[in-house]
């Protein structure tokens, strides 16, 4: 098995790690629901992508959640009635 014939000094060890730091994740917030996403990518809360329902988030939910989503989301869609009419 192959051993290294000098040792690595701190400095070289550091400068060949100055790479591995980790990058910060940007996030957005998404224009409907107001909950933060990766960018460029549908909303896996509400479903929607740039002003479009992409994304059928009720197919998966049971009975009771269901009922409870629809009825958030009427409340919602009054309320962005509301706003326009003023």
């Amino acid at each position: 098995m192959p051993h290294p014939k000098k040792r690595k000094t701190k400095s070289g060890k550091n400068q060949r790690r100055s790479h591995h730091a980790l990058n910060k994740i940007s996030l957005v917030e998404c224009e409907k629901c107001g909950k933060t996403i990766k960018p460029h990518r549908a909303c896996s809360s509400c479903g929607y992508y740039k002003g479009r329902k992409v994304i059928d988030v009720l197919k998966n939910l049971s009975k009771k959640e269901k009922a409870l989503a629809e009825k958030l989301e009427k409340k919602e869609e009054e309320k962005d009635k509301k706003v326009g009419k003023k």
